[in-house]
């Protein structure tokens, strides 16, 4: 059996990082896991390609060489999915779906064989066995959520690591909230389920022997959903792990706020290389926080608790949502201020959306106020609800907090503000100087000669050299990264 595994291409999004990766030479910000895991739970005898059509082109020779085209995707990636079924069908080759795209919209996708929806540990092996039997089903789902501790390591073989900045691993999945607008706990349940840490630390080396060295993307949705097996029994081994082998990985993940409680937790993932957690702050209007059922921030300092974060040597990136019921006129000054003042320098503003599965979906369809389907694309124009602000007004005042907190001044400012409060954590990875050099005489050249308004690139780099020239690495990793925020928001 002959296996084409493809992941279609995304538009560029806030995510993408696609004008960064042209300072790094690299053609994505990392590989699809997903597919990589299928390939490895696949029996062995068959043959498997992968194609990453954001790294790279799909032909017909290489669709006609399969049996079976296996397709996953993001809502994110519709567009360039539909797109491959059609050419698949066009050239008679069948195609296996799965991920959440498929999960989530399966009933409304043309062209496709065979759905393996949900989590793959339980509906793949059942797809599989129906296919040796002759007799495959048209879909595969399940309610149930599976075990990981049996999950295989991916199969890293069929990609070419230097096209990516970053590799993905997976820990746990499963969030123990339930916020109204997220879709997570309807894929994933609320119970977090982890890996076995010896499992883990078996993927680890499998990265490691592959050649990996530099960031790694915990892609969990919310790290730290159980925190006592964590601090008792997963980080100590990854730090002792990390140690041995050098250091030879950069961790980035996704974490819940009430991190910002837990200063033994902290000061565990510094040690063990955690540099960057992404924060759900949604929102500083607390009826908007209620509304959401964003429980795990009310009632808190929220300034106080990303501070607390930076403090203990996190960059600390956050997602903002604008368009709630509860929102009035001054939440789009109310979001900047607080973007501002934190130092979140790396702010994903979205207007809210209601995917499909989630409870807003539900009740907003109860209300009869569903008018679309949603894109997937936090930063985008785009509301698939009647908000309860006039729909005008509420995008006149997304597109201002973009443009301002995105415009140079704003964004140079806020860099400051971060390493003003940011303690440098220990130097644990190997430096790569020659590489460093090259990114920053490309930075020099884009953002310091070229760019309009250089003029606040060149008051950053003063006051780093001046005020915090230790932390100098961070500071233009930040200026390149405001460089493709800047070129999204002027797109839009």
């Amino acid at each position: 059996m002959k296996i084409l595994m493809v992941y279609p291409n995304a538009p560029t999004t806030f995510w993408s990082l696609e004008n960064t990766l042209k300072f790094i030479a690299r053609k994505a910000v990392q590989p699809p896991l997903g597919l990589l895991t299928i390939a490895s739970s696949l029996p062995d005898e068959w043959e498997k390609r992968l194609v990453d059509m954001n790294v790279s082109s799909l032909t017909d020779e290489q669709i006609l060489w399969a049996d079976y085209v296996f397709l996953s995707g993001m809502i994110i990636n519709q567009q360039g999915f539909e797109n491959v079924v059609a050419r698949c069908n066009q050239l008679g080759v069948k195609v296996v779906a799965g991920g959440p795209f498929a999960t989530m919209r399966y009933e409304e996708i043309q062209g496709v064989d065979h759905f393996i929806l949900n989590e793959a540990e339980i509906t793949l092996p059942l797809f599989l066995e129906d296919l040796k039997n002759g007799r495959p089903k048209k879909v595969y789902k399940t309610d149930d959520h599976p075990s990981i501790t049996e999950t295989p390591i991916p199969q890293w073989d069929l990609i070419e690591m230097k096209k990516y900045a970053t590799m993905a691993l997976q820990y746990s999945r499963g969030c123990p909230y339930d916020c109204e607008f997220c879709n997570i706990t309807a894929l994933f349940g609320r119970r977090p389920r982890t890996k076995d840490t010896a499992q883990f630390l078996g993927e680890l080396e499998s990265l490691y022997r592959a050649g990996w060295r530099g960031s790694l993307f915990i892609v969990d949705d919310n790290f730290i959903g159980d925190k006592k097996k964590l601090k008792s029994d997963f980080l100590p081994a990854l730090i002792e792990w990390s140690k041995s082998h050098g250091y030879p990985f950069i961790y980035s993940t996704e974490v819940s706020i009430e991190l910002a409680d837990e200063v033994e937790l902290m000061q565990l993932m510094i040690r063990a290389g955690f540099r960057m957690v992404f924060v759900g702050i949604e929102t500083p209007v607390e009826e908007s926080l209620a509304e959401c059922g964003k429980i795990q921030n009310r009632k808190r300092d929220m300034m106080e608790s990303v501070k607390r974060m930076q403090r203990e040597g996190f960059d600390v990136t956050g997602g903002f949502i604008v368009g709630f019921d509860n929102d009035r006129l001054d939440v789009f000054d109310r979001q900047i201020r607080f973007i501002q003042q934190s130092g979140i320098v790396t702010a994903m503003v979205g207007l809210l959306n209601a995917p499909r599965g989630t409870r807003l979906f539900k009740r907003l369809h109860s209300e009869n106020r569903i008018t679309g389907t949603c894109r997937g694309d936090n930063v985008n124009i785009f509301i698939n609800f009647i908000p309860k602000m006039n729909p005008l007004t509420l995008i006149e005042g997304y597109r201002n907090i973009l443009k301002t907190i995105y415009s140079q001044r704003e964004y140079f400012e806020r860099i400051k503000t971060f390493l003003a409060e940011y303690q440098l954590p220990p130097e644990i990875s190997p430096k790569a100087v020659k590489r460093r050099v090259r990114v920053f005489l490309k930075i020099m050249w884009k953002l310091g000669l070229i760019e309009r308004d250089k003029r606040y690139f060149w008051k950053l780099l003063l006051h780093v050299i001046h005020n915090c020239p230790q932390k100098f690495g961070q500071a233009m990793q930040m200026a390149i990264y405001g460089f493709h925020f800047r070129k999204i928001v002027a797109e839009m």
